[in-house]
């Protein structure tokens, strides 16, 4: 037997270690959930408050006849303290832009209240998003599908839905033991495939939990939407055991006539023992990258990352003091090391341009690492002030710490006679850098490029007679592109020319510099970067997405000759892009909306290719690339009103939502949870 008691401003019930139990009232029998086993079946003593009961399963039926009990038999529910009419008054007071005080509604549901509304959530009516049940098979929900089992089997019979989410509040399962609280649910569409996200519904168990981060109740008129006044709902966010990371929600919905503070424990009960049975079901590399990340942590008090081919984790440290940006180049920085096989350092500038000290440690687990980052200082005598401050280079604009950064190094380099390899991901302006510095440093004096890819210059007869005629005849520099994509002979004959002509040259050498695609194999090229001393890095756009302000303004005066701007409509959408071919991609994308839709005026975002109002997810066939472009065009004409697109194209609301969803489409001038949906 067990004795204890509630407590319901803290929500839990006490007594002995590793139980909880709940109140009773008028000799009831209920039940409520503990940490080892979680309900019990209790009934009152003599004293109020007090109460002695058995352990029993977790949800187990609360009458020996599968009756329901109502929830509310258990205890007050916060609804109920409040005043459900006077909540209701609250409510109707606060749709219509009339003043309502903290003390009238709970300070959580009162926040979550103007969340929905600056989100221009709907109050009077249930619009959420569809994006399908193909792929609703989350890893975690499947790791804990035998207890999941187990609870669907034990609510048989109750008038309460186990309902579990993904991160972004998509319903990924439902199951419910009463018929007409189902049929109910499927009319408010809390069904599997529809977002509950607090953006579409307004204040619910499910998006509000998830938006605070924490557990949340939410019962009877302290929903957003008035057709979910009839419900109660309690939602727990789920984090992995591991990584810490929020995969997702549990949420127990009920009617509100039947609810209590009790949902809520229950929920939390079953988020546990969700959490336990993914800890219970996590693979030997996982727990080894767990140990090593926390082992990691103990030892430094810096920033620390621990990352696989499916898990990144990082401690408070680093999401303090990094931004997304430092964040992303971090791992990429990470996998890049991990290749190696072995222990390494290496020093960065992130793009928010703080200089750092990177250490990397593999792990036995595939492409597993744990990195150790130290904040440098700036030091003047290795210019790492310097390479914040701005340049002036002809030809060329940005000013994000990492291009700085970079530009300053060429300039060093050409400064000191250094010849130097310029390594880079295609298009991100590797030769065209060169060249600026040349302009900036010597201009008007003689600069040739050579372009070495087989298919180009390499492919001509006679194409080493370029480099010896830089060399024989008045030349300050000479950029050869692409050397990475020289073969063997041609490279050894490279490496030959241009050391005979090196030695030869007497005083005045001119400026060589070559250009090669990152993650190349240079094997063959061992020889030819013998003979540049310096190697600098130039960095993807996405690393300094910021510049955009700046380069689109630049290439649109270079493709227009003037007249011809960005709208900021426009300019979320490009900045929102990837941008995997970097400044060649986006030169490409202006040179197309100057060639085809807007030579002067304002570039909005229907003037931008259809693929750039999605953010991409995959690779698309050609028929989903045309059905894509079909639905933005129909967005588009339809001011961004799904329901107007989707009849226009002659397809459901359901459907039209998937697809925006399956596409990654944005609707350029509505965020999250935007007008128009």
């Amino acid at each position: 037997m067990w004795r204890g008691t509630y407590r319901e401003e803290a929500g839990t019930w006490s007594g002995e270690p590793g139980h909880v139990a709940l109140e009773g009232r008028n000799g009831a029998i209920v039940e409520a959930p503990m940490v080892e086993e979680p309900l019990l079946r209790v009934s009152p003593t003599g004293a109020d408050g007090e109460f002695v009961g058995a352990a029993l399963p977790l949800i187990e039926p609360m009458t020996s006849s599968r009756e329901p009990v109502p929830l509310r038999a258990a205890a007050d529910a916060g609804v109920a303290g409040a005043g459900e009419r006077a909540l209701a008054d609250a409510r109707t007071r606060f749709l219509t832009s009339e003043p309502v005080s903290s003390g009238e509604v709970r300070t959580p549901i009162l926040n979550s209240w103007q969340r929905s509304r600056r989100a221009d959530v709907s109050a009077d009516r249930i619009e959420v998003p569809y994006v399908g049940e193909e792929n609703l098979d989350a890893v975690w929900v499947e790791g804990a599908r035998p207890l999941l089992n187990q609870l669907a089997d034990q609510l048989d019979g109750q008038p309460v839905s186990l309902i579990l989410t993904d991160p972004t509040g998509i319903v990924l399962s439902q199951y419910t033991g009463d018929s007409d609280l189902h049929r109910h649910l499927e009319g408010v569409h809390l069904v599997p495939g529809f977002s509950y996200g607090e953006e579409f519904v307004g204040t619910n168990g499910i998006g509000t939990a998830l938006e605070d981060g924490t557990p949340r109740r939410v019962f009877g008129h302290e929903h957003y939407a008035e057709h979910l006044e009839g419900l109660a709902c309690a939602g727990v966010p789920i984090q992995h055991p591991l990584s810490g990371k929020t995969i997702g929600a549990v949420d127990l919905t009920c009617w509100s006539r039947d609810a209590s503070g009790l949902l809520i424990a229950l929920a939390r009960s079953a988020a546990d023992q969700v959490r336990q049975a993914l800890l219970a079901t996590t693979s030997p590399r996982e727990l080894e990258l767990f140990q090593a990340y926390l082992q990691a942590c103990r030892r430094t008090g810096g920033i620390v990352l621990a990352v696989d081919d499916d898990n990144v984790m990082m401690n408070d440290y680093a999401r303090t003091l990094l931004g997304a940006g430092d964040q992303a180049m971090l791992v990429g920085q990470m996998r890049e090391l991990v290749d190696a096989g072995q222990r390494s350092s290496t020093s960065l500038l992130l793009p928010s341009g703080s200089p750092v000290r990177v250490h990397c440690r593999p792990l036995s687990g595939r492409g597993a690492a744990v990195l150790h980052v130290e904040l440098v200082e700036p030091d003047e005598d290795t210019g790492t002030s310097a390479a914040r401050m701005p340049m002036f280079l002809p030809g060329t604009v940005g000013s994000a710490p990492v291009w700085l950064r970079c530009c300053h190094e060429v300039d060093a380099g050409f400064d000191a006679g250094e010849w130097l390899a310029l390594v880079g991901e295609p298009g991100t302006g590797k030769a065209t850098l060169a060249e600026c510095v040349q302009q900036r440093r010597r201009p008007g004096e003689q600069l040739r490029t050579l372009d070495v890819d087989p298919a180009a210059d390499a492919g001509r007869p006679g194409w080493l007679d370029v480099v010896r005629s830089v060399f024989a005849h008045p030349a300050s520099a000479l950029v050869i592109r692409h050397v990475d994509r020289l073969d063997a002979a041609s490279a050894t004959a490279l490496t030959a020319t241009l050391a005979e002509l090196r030695d030869t040259a007497g005083p005045c050498v001119p400026w060589v510099a070559v250009t090669l695609d990152s993650g190349a194999d240079t094997g063959q090229l061992a020889d030819l970067l013998e003979l540049l001393p310096r190697t600098v890095h130039v960095p993807p756009l996405r690393y300094r997405i910021e510049d955009l302000d700046q380069l689109v303004p630049f290439l649109l005066g270079k493709l227009s000759r003037g007249g011809l701007t960005c709208s900021p409509a426009a300019m979320k959408l490009l900045m929102r892009t990837t941008w995997p071919g970097n400044v060649s991609e986006l030169y490409g994308v202006l040179r197309d909306v100057v060639s085809h839709r807007r030579r002067t005026g304002e570039i909005r975002p229907g003037d931008l290719p259809a693929a750039y109002h999605a953010v991409t997810r995959r690779a698309l066939t050609h028929l989903e690339s045309i059905e894509r472009d079909a639905i933005v065009r129909g967005l588009r004409d339809a001011d961004g009103n799904k329901s107007k697109a989707a009849k226009s194209l002659g397809m459901s609301r359901a459907t039209i939502y998937r697809k925006i969803h399956d596409y990654g489409i944005v609707t350029a001038g509505t965020g999250r949870g935007g007008k128009n949906r």
